[in-house]
C-alpha cells in the first residue's frame, strides 16, 4: 500500500480546522484557523491560513492523501488558497465516500457516522459519538479505521477473484484411509514413524518372525491415520498395508477383517502399476524359486527372465497365449509344493492359494472381479467359477474359520516377502453400549489374529479414553499383545501447523500471509487439534472466496462480512436467521429477568412453551432430552442445529464426489457387511423414533441376511442378497417362504447393481415370485441408493469416532431432510411406506 496521510477539514468556505493522520493513524499535524471568530485568544494550535495551507501541501508530497468527501475538502482547500494568496498544487487523493460507494453498494447512506456505525468501527474502544462528529481530528480519527476498512474490502474482493474456480485446500481435514494422498508434513511425528519402522524391522530379522503390537493413541484428528498413510508412502513398494475399518456384525468380525484385508490386498501400489497382492505372489513365487535346490528348466528360465525385478513375472508371455497358460500352471504347481512342504494341506489353504494365483494371472477386469469375489468366499455362477478355473465353495462352511486362515495364508507367504502391516482404524464406536457384544467379539478375533498370523506388525488406532477402556474390558493377555508398543501423539507446535497449512495453500498457488490476516491465521492455530485448525482455515476460505458466513464461534474475532456482491446463499441465510434468533433469546431473557423469573423452552412439535421458574438461575445450554420416545429441544439447541446443518451440508456434499470416485472401482460387497451397516444405521435413527429390529428366521434353512423393523404402525424386514449360482437360489426361495407366511410384515430384498446379473431360471422365477407378492419386492441397488447407504452409514461412523463434530440427532434430523424420497429415510418414519 502507498504511504498515505488521512486528511479532514472542517468549514464550509475556508479552512477553519484540520487534521493530518499519517499511515499509522498517528495525529501529524492540527490546526485552527487564528482569523475565525470563534477561537479565543487562548486556543491553542492557532495558526494563520498562510502557515497551515503549505504545512498540508509539506505533508501530502509524493503521498495519497485520504478524504471523506474529497470532492467537498479540495474545494474548501482551494477557497482558502485564493483567500490566502497562494498556489494550488496538484495532489493524489482518494475518497473513501467514492471508495465504499464502490465496494458497498446499495447502502442507505454513506456518511462517516453512517458507514463507521454500519462497520462498528473503534477509535480508542469506543464507536463512533455524534456528539463529538465535525472536529477534524475526531472526524479524520474514523476516516483512518473507515480506510482501512475499505482497503481489507479491496483485498478481500482482489483474493476472490484470485480465488475464483480453485477449490478449498483445506475442506479434505482428514485421512479416510491410508491409500489416499495428503500433503504430508514430514516434520510432525516423525519420531513415531520411526519407532514404528524399527518395529517392522524387528519382525523381519527374528528368526521366528513374531508378530508385534502396537497401540497408537491421541485425540480425535491429531493424525493418527495421517501417520499410517505416511507408512503406506514410504513402505508400500516393500511391505504390504492392511487397513481395517471399525466391524459392524458381531457375528462375521472375522470376516470382516479378512474381506477389509483383501479390500487392501486389490489396492494399487503407486509407481509399479500392480496390485499389493500381486507384489506379494511375485516376490513370495520367486524366493521359492531362489530357495530350490534342484530348479527345473522352466525354474531356470523364469528366474534368467525376471532377473532383479520379481514383477516382471507378469510380463513373461502374451495375454491367451499358451506359453502364459503353461507359465501360471507352473507357478500353480511350484507354490503347492512349497506350501505341502512347509504347511501340509489341511483346511482351506490350498484353494485359498488357488484363488489368490488365479487372480493374479489375470489382466480381464472381468474375471480378475470375479476371482475377488471367490476369494471373498461367495458362490458363483457355475459358468463364471469355470471361467476362472475354480469351484464354488460349499454352502455349509463356516466364513469364521476360512477367514482366519485366509489371513494365515497371507502373513505366511508375506515370511518369502517382507512383514505385513495390519492397521485397525476408526474404532470408537466399539465403546459405544450398543456395540458391547460387538466389542467383545472384536477382542477374540484380534487374539486369534495375533496366535495364527506370524510375520506382522499389528497396529491399533484409539483415542486416549477407548485406550483406557479397552484395558479395562480385554483381559491382560490381548492388552499385552497389542501394547508391545505404545506411540502417543502430541499436538503439535503452532509453528508446524502453521506449516500444515502452508503446504496446503501451496496447492492452489497462494501465500498463506495473503490469503490470511494476522489475526485470523492466530484465530485459526488457536484450534487444536491438527484437524480443528484445518476446518477453521476452511471455514475463512469459504467466506473468502464463497461469501459464506462464518460460524458463530469465528464471528467474534473478525469484524467482517460478505460484500453485497456476493449472492445470498442458503448458508448465508441461515446465518442472518441465527443472528436473529440469537437476539430474540437475548429479548426473552431480559424480559424474564425483568419480571423476577426465568424460562425455559421446549419444543412440542408446533409452537414453543415459556415456562417460568422461580429462584432458578437461567442455563442456556440445555441439553435436548427425551420424553416417551420424542426430542425436545432448549432455544440453545435450535441454535446449535443451524450450525449443525451447515456443517452437515458441508459434509454431504464433501463426502458424495468421493463415494462417487470409488463406485466404479473393484469392490468387496458383502451381505454380513450390508446388514451391519443397516443396522448401524438403524440404531442411530432410534434416537429420533424408537422402534424394534429383530431377525427373520426359517429352522435351520439359509436365508439372505436380514434384520425385521418394527414400530407400532409397521413392520418392515430387509434383507440383502450378494451371491450368485444355487445358493441365491436356495436362499431366496427360502425368503419367498417368509414372506407368504408373513402378511402383516413389508418385505424388501436388496441384490448390488455392480454385482452379475441372475441368469438361471429357477433364480429368476424366485425373482419374480417376490416382486409378484402383495407384501414383496425385489430390489438391484443402483448407484443412487448405494451411495446414500454409505453416505448414511460414513455419516454416523464419522460422528461416533468424531471424526465430525456435529450432534447425531442433530444430523439425522438434517439428513431426514435432505434425503426425503431415499428409502432408508422412509423405512425409520413410522408414518410412511416404501416406495
Amino acid at each position: 500500500m502507498k504511504e498515505f496521510i488521512v486528511v479532514d477539514t472542517e468549514g464550509s468556505e475556508i479552512v477553519r480546522e484540520i487534521a493530518i493522520l499519517n499511515s499509522e493513524g498517528q495525529l501529524v499535524y492540527e490546526a485552527f484557523d487564528a482569523a475565525h471568530p470563534n477561537y479565543t485568544e487562548t486556543q491553542l494550535k492557532k495558526q494563520p491560513l498562510q502557515a497551515i495551507l503549505p504545512s498540508f501541501f509539506d505533508f501530502a508530497k509524493q503521498k495519497q492523501v485520504i478524504f471523506h468527501s474529497a470532492n467537498h475538502d479540495i474545494q474548501v482547500l482551494r477557497q482558502s488558497c485564493r483567500k490566502a494568496g497562494l498556489t494550488w498544487r496538484k495532489i493524489q487523493f482518494s475518497c473513501t465516500y467514492e471508495l465504499a460507494q464502490h465496494y458497498l453498494p446499495d447502502l442507505l447512506s454513506y456518511s462517516l457516522e453512517y458507514l463507521s456505525k454500519r462497520l462498528n468501527l473503534k477509535v480508542n474502544q469506543k464507536y463512533f459519538n455524534p456528539q463529538q462528529a465535525h472536529s477534524a481530528r475526531y472526524d479524520a480519527e474514523f476516516t483512518y479505521q473507515l480506510y482501512l476498512k475499505l482497503m481489507e474490502l479491496k483485498s478481500q474482493s482482489s483474493l476472490k477473484k484470485a480465488l475464483k474456480d480453485k477449490p478449498n485446500p483445506f475442506s479434505s481435514s482428514k485421512v479416510d484411509n491410508p491409500f489416499q494422498d495428503h500433503p504430508d508434513l514430514k516434520q510432525i511425528y516423525q519420531d513415531e514413524f520411526e519407532l514404528l519402522k524399527a518395529t517392522i524391522d524387528d519382525i523381519r530379522d527374528d528368526r521366528n518372525h513374531q508378530s508385534q503390537g502396537a497401540v497408537v493413541i491421541g485425540e480425535p484428528g491429531t493424525g493418527k491415520t495421517h501417520l499410517i498413510m505416511r507408512l503406506a508412502k514410504e513402505l508400500l513398494q516393500v511391505n504390504r498395508l492392511l487397513f481395517i475399518g471399525q466391524p459392524n456384525n458381531p457375528d462375521s468380525v472375522l470376516y470382516h477383517i479378512y474381506t477389509r484385508i483383501l479390500k487392501s490386498f486389490v489396492e494399487t501400489v503407486p509407481g509399479n502399476g500392480f496390485t499389493q497382492l500381486e507384489n506379494l505372489l511375485a516376490h513370495s513365487f520367486v524366493r521359492i524359486l531362489q530357495a530350490t535346490s534342484q530348479q527345473s528348466n522352466n525354474d531356470e528360465i523364469i528366474l534368467s527372465r525376471i532377473g532383479e525385478n520379481p514383477l516382471a513375472l507378469y510380463s513373461l508371455a502374451k495375454e491367451g497365449t499358451d506359453l502364459k497358460r503353461k507359465l501360471w500352471q507352473h507357478i500353480e504347481r511350484r507354490t503347492n509344493e512349497w506350501w505341502t512342504s512347509q504347511y501340509g494341506l489341511s483346511g482351506y489353504s490350498a484353494q485359498i492359494i488357488k484363488g489368490i494365483i488365479k487372480f493374479c494371472s489375470y489382466t480381464e477386469p472381468r474375471r480378475k472381479e470375479l476371482a475377488t469375489r471367490w476369494l471373498v468366499a461367495h458362490e458363483l455362477e457355475r459358468e463364471d467359477a469355470e471361467s476362472i478355473g475354480l469351484e464354488n465353495w460349499s454352502a455349509d462352511f463356516s466364513k469364521e474359520d476360512f477367514s482366519l486362515e485366509a489371513i494365515s495364508v497371507f502373513s505366511k507367504l508375506s515370511l518369502l516377502d517382507e512383514p505385513l502391516i495390519i492397521v485397525f482404524d476408526q474404532l470408537e464406536g466399539l465403546g459405544l453400549e450398543c456395540n458391547r457384544n460387538l466389542l467383545e467379539r472384536f477382542g477374540e478375533a484380534v487374539k486369534e489374529v495375533f496366535t495364527y498370523v506370524p510375520n506382522s506388525l499389528i497396529i491399533l488406532n484409539l483415542f486416549p479414553d477407548r485406550w483406557q477402556q479397552f484395558q479395562t474390558f480385554f483381559d491382560g493377555s490381548v492388552i499385552d499383545r497389542i501394547s508391545q508398543h505404545k506411540v502417543f501423539l502430541e499436538a503439535p507446535t503452532n509453528q508446524q501447523i502453521k506449516e500444515i497449512l502452508q503446504l496446503k495453500v501451496r496447492a492452489i498457488g497462494i501465500d498463506l500471509e495473503k490469503l490470511f490476516t494476522s489475526g485470523e491465521l492466530q484465530q485459526i492455530l488457536s484450534h487444536r487439534p491438527i484437524r480443528a485448525a484445518l476446518n477453521r482455515a476452511a471455514d475463512y476460505y469459504r467466506y473468502k472466496a464463497r461469501g459464506i458466513p462464518l460460524p458463530r464461534s469465528a464471528q467474534e474475532f473478525s469484524e467482517s462480512y460478505p460484500s453485497p456482491e456476493f449472492p445470498i446463499s442458503t448458508e448465508q441465510r441461515l446465518d442472518r436467521l441465527e443472528q436473529e434468533l440469537s437476539k430474540f433469546r437475548q429479548a426473552i431473557q431480559a424480559i424474564a429477568t425483568g419480571l423476577g423469573s426465568i424460562y425455559s423452552t421446549e419444543t412440542n412439535g408446533e409452537t414453543p412453551v415459556f415456562q417460568p421458574f422461580l429462584n432458578t438461575e437461567f442455563n442456556p445450554h440445555q441439553n435436548t432430552h427425551y420424553q416417551n420416545g420424542n426430542a425436545h429441544r432448549s432455544d440453545e439447541t435450535l441454535i446449535v442445529r443451524l450450525d449443525a446443518t451447515r456443517q452437515v451440508l458441508d459434509y454431504l456434499k464433501s463426502q458424495r464426489p468421493e463415494l462417487l470416485q470409488d463406485y466404479d472401482k473393484l469392490q468387496i460387497i458383502t451381505d454380513s457387511d450390508d446388514i451391519g451397516k443397516l443396522t448401524t444405521i438403524a440404531e442411530a435413527f432410534q434416537l429420533i423414533q424408537p422402534f424394534e429390529i429383530d431377525c427373520l428366521r426359517l429352522g435351520k434353512s439359509k436365508l439372505p441376511e436380514n434384520r425385521v423393523f418394527q414400530s407400532e404402525l409397521k413392520k418392515v424386514a430387509i434383507g440383502f442378497l450378494q451371491i450368485d449360482g444355487s445358493g441365491f437360489t436356495s436362499r431366496l426361495k427360502n425368503f419367498n417362504e417368509l414372506v407368504v407366511s408373513h402378511k402383516d410384515t413389508r418385505f424388501l430384498l436388496w441384490r448390488d447393481g455392480r454385482q452379475p446379473p441372475i441368469t438361471g431360471k429357477v433364480g429368476r422365477e424366485e425373482i419374480e415370485k417376490l416382486n409378484n407378492a402383495a407384501n414383496g419386492v425385489y430390489r438391484l441397488m443402483e448407484e443412487n441408493d448405494r451411495i446414500d447407504f454409505e453416505l448414511l452409514y460414513k455419516l454416523v461412523i464419522d460422528i461416533q469416532n468424531r471424526d465430525l463434530d456435529v450432534d447425531l440427532l442433530a444430523a439425522l434430523e438434517v439428513v431426514t431432510d435432505e434425503l426425503k424420497d431415499n428409502w432408508l429415510i422412509q423405512l425409520f418414519q413410522p408414518e410412511r411406506s416404501l416406495n
